[in-house]
């Protein structure tokens, strides 16, 4: 193969790549060039030699060979050389050619093309494993439960609403329903839930390792709220063109905040139906009624105190048929009997404009179909953020409701693996008048759930297995507690006094009103503190307790813990304004609280084994 000479050699550049050669010189030495093209007719002008196709496997695997045995061959591709030996050059522009040729006019037959050296075998390459980097999981903060506890205050106003609503987050959780009247079937790892007069709810998850007198951790509440029930004939005459509604306080309802305030009607209604009775519920949130103060201006008429019967009767429309013949005096107008539903009907004692609200929002064509029902007045305004910073959440009804739904989130949020206990969340009505009826903490709702679960897996004496199973069992009585207010501090005990959006707070009576001691204390701080940093925010529990010059609240912590002998603790979430028509709690207290008693609900069992002696 001929060496270029020295003078001749030319670099390569980028600009060689897209640009045609310059002709090169006539020259003895290079009577051969190191390209190579198919021999073209006459006629046919000669292409650029470096745009050519590309280059097959075979030519390709030649110019990888060393450039250095290229510079180091002798010159035996000299004209005379009896033998010729193929330079293996680099070109990135063009392939390589096996037959080179003459450089001239007329070329002369291809010579035959010489077969490639044979391509050493492909070394397998060994693959490289980089070690599996799994996932940060991001840290649950309480600002996710802000929206969701807001958006089930303002759609649940009533406590039939609120039960309902529970049930339904149940069953798509993959809680089953049962029912008091009929027999169990339960499994080990099964969720259920039972209501009671549809305003209370006991739900409970069955561990998969559960056996009869194993304990169980119960976060109970209640689920009623204030509030103003129609009374069972609200119908009232007709005074100075107003029409009024007929209703009475629940618990301490009808105070000074629910002057002045846009009241809509809730609750449920009995319908008659193919020859059964179903139970429907109806919502009218358009403001209905409103309770009117007296203006300042009329002295001391307009400074109270007021009559609940005869001075707060909402309003709920007018009728001027009787003008003319007021007198400045509450005298009674002439009663106005119904027709609607006829003579003896539940309609006809009604309402006739509520009847038909009613009617017409329910898609009831017969008014003598209602049988019965139970309304209350409820206030319109939705549950919503507040604050510079959106840090409050003002709302109705947030006693007890914020708690009752924690724990059932709580309850959502564990699951029965791993777990020989039992998890419940008991929700009870009538808290607010004394829990006294069946569907209250009084009743034997909670304890007769808890007897038939022993029942369904116990194969011996079932009543030393219903007192091994309290014995071994731990409740958390979920009631909100009082926020520290900035403008009456003085009225709490220093050290006492929950802020929001810290965490719920343990509550302490030395009278017993609460049911918290040092060992309760020291159980559910262990199963709060498991958990520290698992979230975004960890709940601190704060501590309260009522100045001695002040009257403690109840809860159904003392009756409950009484009835079974169940440890327990008074527990629950800070909020402002008790017992106000509207009320105030932190943005993140209904998560904080969420993340308190499912902590709970998931650690009791190993804790338990500590204080166990």
């Amino acid at each position: 193969m001929t060496k270029n000479q020295p003078t001749l050699r030319k670099t390569v550049s980028t600009a060689d790549l897209y640009a045609d050669p310059p002709p090169l010189p006539r020259h003895a030495s290079l009577s051969r060039t190191l390209t190579r093209l198919q021999q073209r007719p006459r006629g046919i002008s000669r292409g650029n030699p470096f745009m050519q196709p590309q280059a097959t496997v075979s030519q390709t695997s030649l110019r990888f060979h060393n450039t250095d045995a290229r510079d180091s061959a002798e010159d035996a591709g000299r004209r005379n050389a009896p033998t010729f030996h193929e330079s293996h050059r680099h070109s990135v522009a063009a392939p390589y050619f096996s037959n080179l040729i003459d450089f001239d006019d007329d070329f002369g037959a291809p010579k035959e093309q010489q077969s490639p050296p044979p391509v050493p075998p492909k070394i397998p390459e060994i693959p490289t494993f980089e070690p599996k980097v799994e996932p940060t999981r991001e840290k649950e903060g309480p600002e996710k439960y802000t929206k969701p506890f807001t958006d089930f205050m303002t759609a649940n106003p009533t406590v039939f609403h609120a039960v309902d609503a529970v049930a339904k987050d149940l069953e798509k959780s993959g809680y089953k329903k049962l029912s008091e009247r009929d027999s169990w079937d339960l499994k080990q790892g099964g969720k259920y839930y039972v209501e009671r007069n549809g305003s209370s709810l006991i739900a409970f998850a069955v561990g998969e390792g559960y056996e009869a007198g194993n304990g169980a951790a119960v976060v109970a509440g209640h689920i009623d709220a204030l509030t103003a029930k129609l009374k069972p004939i609200p119908k009232l005459r007709t005074k100075a063109g107003f029409v009024q509604l007929g209703v009475a306080p629940y618990a301490g309802a009808l105070n000074d905040t629910w002057w002045d305030r846009d009241l809509g009607i809730g609750g449920r209604v009995l319908v008659k139906e193919h020859g059964k009775i179903v139970t429907k519920l109806v919502k009218l949130d358009w403001p209905i009624a409103r309770i009117p103060t007296l203006a300042p201006h009329f002295g001391a008429a307009a400074m109270g105190p007021f009559n609940k019967e005869t001075q707060m009767v909402p309003i709920i429309g007018l009728d001027n048929s009787d003008m003319g013949s007021f007198s400045g005096k509450e005298e009674a107008g002439e009663w106005k009997g119904s027709v609607l539903g006829g003579e003896g009907t539940f309609a006809a004692t009604q309402p006739e404009r509520l009847v038909k609200a009613i009617s017409e929002e329910l898609s009831i064509r017969d008014y003598s179909s209602i049988v019965n029902w139970e309304l209350e007045l409820f206030d319109i305004q939705p549950a919503q953020l507040g604050g510079l910073s959106k840090e409050f959440i003002f709302a109705g009804r947030i006693d007890d409701k914020l708690c009752s739904w924690a724990a059932i989130q709580a309850l959502l949020n564990t699951s029965t693996s791993g777990s020989s206990q039992l998890k419940i969340v008991a929700l009870f009505d009538d808290e607010e008048v004394g829990s006294l009826l069946r569907q209250g903490a009084r009743g034997n709702f909670l304890p007769a759930v808890i007897e038939r679960i022993v029942d369904e897996f116990a194969d011996k004496g079932v009543r030393s297995l219903i007192s091994r199973t309290y014995a071994n069992s731990f409740l958390v009585s979920s009631d909100v507690i009082h926020a520290v207010n900035p403008n009456f501090l003085n009225a709490y005990l220093e050290n006492h006094a929950p802020h929001l959006n810290i965490g719920p707070a343990v509550s302490a009576d030395s009278n017993a009103h609460m049911t918290t001691d040092s060992v309760s204390t020291a159980v559910f701080q262990h199963c709060v503190d498991r958990d520290m940093g698992v979230r975004k925010q960890d709940p601190k529990l704060q501590v309260f307790q009522i100045r001695n010059d002040s009257r403690s609240g109840g809860t159904v912590g003392p009756m409950l813990s009484a009835a079974t002998g169940i440890r327990a603790i008074d527990c629950g979430i800070p909020q402002l304004s008790m017992h106000s028509i509207r009320a105030t709690t932190g943005s993140l207290d209904p998560g904080l609280g969420v993340f308190a008693f499912q902590s709970f609900l998931e650690n009791f069992e190993s804790v338990d084994a500590e204080f166990k002696a």
